[in-house]
């Protein structure tokens, strides 16, 4: 009897020992974007989300990975899946540094060619590059803390990913802000409408007295001449759009010149909207 006493005793205190040598397994931890924080075990990683068990519990919970801001595995490697985003306002205020990595979008902007249409039908491309170089020059002296592709890297840039013009509607503006590298996307158009046509006329006319050497009337001519001019007036309208690298809309505006013009001057509507936006500084 004594000795089956010793046994269970011994048992009992192999299996103490064995807790406590047991080695503890760290939990998984998942760092949502909104701060919430979830321990446990991570049971599959999808294309667009993870399935998740809390310690202690066993029910499965699905996270999307747009929820995540990073994972922090059992064996400590940690996985980003993604960055928080300030409102521009707050992005404004910030210290930057101009020297960026490649994969660096913070405060970088790129401008794209502008839309420009007449009498609301495809008009010449022109403009709208012409637009796009404007855009490009009023801001690089109102930019304080922002970095601005200049037009030319722009275009190639997305020429070479295949983002035309008649293929743009094929990219999303996250894509195209992950082409340029850039923070802020600044799309716009130009909408030129005929307006009024103004016109006047008038004309001259001259008589000529003919004296002979007697101081006499020989004769007398007389020439009419008549001349008209007409000036086609325009309204100009400018529409500016700002997203982010987040596809988040930040500024959406338009404004039409004051005043109807004769050569469709753009440049009043153009500086009115882009000193009103939310990436302009004085």
């Amino acid at each position: 009897m004594t000795r089956i006493y010793a046994i269970i005793i011994t048992a009992l205190f192999s299996i103490q020992a064995f807790a406590q040598n047991k080695p503890t397994t760290k939990p998984d931890i998942i760092q949502k974007i909104n701060g919430e924080e979830m321990k446990g075990r991570l049971t599959k990683i999808g294309d667009n989300d993870v399935t998740f068990i809390y310690s202690g519990e066993t029910l499965e919970y699905t996270i999307k990975k747009s929820e995540i801001l990073k994972i922090t595995h059992s064996s400590g490697r940690v996985e980003v899946f993604g960055q928080t985003t300030l409102p521009a306002e707050s992005r404004q205020k910030d210290q930057v540094a101009m020297v960026a990595s490649p994969v660096d979008h913070h405060n970088k902007i790129a401008i794209l060619p502008f839309t420009f249409l007449m009498d609301n039908q495809p008009g010449a491309e022109q403009v709208g590059y012409k637009a796009q170089e404007d855009t490009y020059g009023f801001l690089s002296k109102h930019s304080a803390g922002y970095t601005i592709l200049d037009p030319r890297t722009t275009n190639a840039a997305l020429i070479q990913a295949g983002v035309t013009r008649d293929k743009m509607m094929g990219f999303t503006m996250k894509n195209i802000c992950d082409i340029l590298g850039v923070e802020y996307i600044i799309d716009g158009t130009v909408l030129q409408t005929k307006g009024y046509q103004t016109s006047y006329s008038g004309g001259n006319s001259n008589s000529k007295v003919k004296r002979d050497g007697d101081d006499k009337i020989k004769g007398v001519s007389s020439s009419n001449s008549n001349y008209s001019n007409a000036a086609q007036r325009y309204e100009v309208s400018v529409s500016i759009h700002i997203y982010m690298d987040n596809n988040a809309s930040i500024y959406n505006q338009s404004h039409k010149a004051f005043l109807t013009n004769t050569d469709g001057s753009y440049s009043s509507p153009l500086e009115y909207l882009l000193k009103r936006s939310p990436v302009y500084r004085k």
